[in-house]
């Protein structure tokens, strides 16, 4: 009797044995072939994307000696030309047209996507103007002059005024690496500026907006356009030595995707504005650029509990997220 429980158990062992190889080798058919897919649509990607840039890359590093022997190779005038003079025009034009539709309530397409609803309905033009004032304030003698000695560490580095380009691929490399840095120095930064007499003294002129609107994103104290607008955003290329293309690059996104964060609008096909808006509503919560910090410290919790953050994802349709998810109604006293 024993000897054939023996055989029994044996027999088992034996079988689950053989279950546990066959499922290790279905395991290793399936990861194979998902492997061997994957790297074939990361080819083909990588291939397609290579053929673009390949084609465009021609262009821009035509254009890029085009201006270099146009300017005669001055590297101050290059600097200027690059690191002021284009961000400031994809920063103004992009809110020229957003202070538009906040004065004028024109075009519909744009003011149907308000976030805070009845709110810069049509905007406070006294507020607008002094709004105005103290952006080009900032950028003329505060974000100007900081590039000065950010031209000198870019000089030391020597090969931002290069006449070849980066490659696309150490493009993407460096925008992760700025990205990473302006969401640590930003958040922080950001966090110190709302300690209570930091916030009294500084940072509480930009908070004046409840309810922001694109040029709100520079209309801050000094002493903060330097240490949150400013720093986080010079201090990845001054680290990596970028090409002063990939700094123009860099300075012209941030400055639109932040006048985005502030815009007011939850416009289609762009990012979610709906972070930042909630932050200037709430004044406690969402401090970071990303989103990361602001969950890893908890920052974030209220939002996670929002409308605003079911709204908070790209808008790839023409309805606007206040209708499709509106805000739960409040209760009559």
């Amino acid at each position: 009797m024993k000897k054939d429980s023996g055989y029994s158990t044996m027999a088992a062992h034996q079988e689950q044995e053989e279950k546990l190889w066959v499922a290790v080798k279905m395991s290793a058919v399936v990861l194979g072939s998902a492997l061997l897919i994957f790297t074939a649509l990361m080819n083909s990607v990588s291939w397609c994307v290579q053929k673009i840039w390949d084609t465009s890359g021609y262009f821009w590093q035509t254009t890029w000696l085009k201006l270099y022997y146009l300017l005669e190779g001055r590297e101050w005038s290059l600097f200027l030309f690059g690191a002021a003079l284009v961000p400031s025009l994809a920063f103004w034009c992009f809110n020229g047209i957003l202070m538009v539709a906040d004065v004028t309530g024109k075009p519909t397409f744009i003011t149907r996507y308000r976030i805070q609803l009845g709110k810069n309905d049509p905007v406070d033009t006294q507020k607008l103007r002094q709004a105005i004032y103290t952006a080009l304030f900032n950028q003329f003698f505060v974000s100007f002059p900081m590039l000065v000695p950010m031209f000198y560490v870019m000089k030391w580095w020597g090969n931002t005024f290069s006449k070849e380009l980066p490659t696309f691929q150490w493009f993407l490399v460096e925008l992760s690496v700025f990205t990473l840095i302006e969401e640590i120095l930003f958040y922080y930064s950001h966090r110190l500026v709302h300690l209570p007499l930091l916030y009294k003294h500084i940072h509480k002129k930009h908070h004046e907006w409840t309810a922001p609107i694109g040029v709100v994103s520079i209309y801050a104290h000094p002493l903060e356009h330097i240490l949150s607008n400013t720093l986080p955003v010079m201090t990845g290329p001054m680290l990596m030595g970028s090409h002063m293309v990939s700094i123009t690059a860099w300075f012209s996104l941030a400055l639109v995707t932040t006048s985005i964060s502030h815009c007011g609008y939850h416009l289609p096909f762009l990012p979610s504005p709906e972070f930042h808006d909630f932050h200037h509503l709430k004044f406690n919560q969402c401090y970071g650029v990303l989103g990361v910090l602001d969950y890893l410290h908890g920052t974030d919790d209220v939002f996670r509990q929002s409308k605003a953050y079911e709204r908070h994802r790209v808008l790839l349709s023409l309805t606007p997220l206040s209708k499709s998810i509106p805000d739960i109604p409040k209760r009559a006293e």
